[in-house]
């Protein structure tokens, strides 16, 4: 198995390599899988998956879900500038079932968590906060606190 290429709006390239990947998916797993996450993704920018791990039963469109979150993230962002902000780095849909939290690592990566309401929101946001860390350290990218 090769490297997976990505390139970001910041032309920042970066080359998974697949022991990053999996390690990346234990965290995953561990963190947000086994409390009650149904799927995560790991996406650039323009949508393209480069992680997913769900809990074995997740049987929705993955493809159609990462490109729909990055249009999304992409017009929030836009309306982040309209309103004086430089982006939001996170958006959160709630439905009556299920519901969608965005994160946004850097500039070329967003992770798209789908979890159901027996999931408490503020545990997930503390666990995330974790999980983007720890990505950015295996990918020895800086870290804002």
């Amino acid at each position: 198995m090769g490297a997976v290429q990505s390139s970001g709006h910041n032309l920042h390239q970066f080359a998974w390599e697949p022991a990053q990947l999996e390690r990346v998916e234990r965290i995953f797993m561990k963190e947000l899988i086994e409390i009650g996450g149904q799927s995560v993704l790991l996406i650039d920018m323009i949508g393209n998956i480069i992680l997913n791990c769900d809990n074995g039963h997740y049987d929705k469109d993955i493809y159609t879900i990462a490109a729909l979150a990055s249009a999304n993230f992409a017009a929030v962002s836009s309306m982040a500038k309209i309103v004086g902000e430089q982006d939001f780095s996170l958006l959160f849909h709630k439905g009556k079932n299920e519901n969608v939290h965005f994160t946004k690592i850097d500039d070329d990566y967003l992770l798209v968590t789908i979890f159901g309401s027996d999931v408490a929101l503020g545990d997930l946001r503390m666990r995330l906060t974790g999980v983007v860390r720890k990505i950015l350290l295996i990918t020895g990218q800086p870290q804002n606190t």
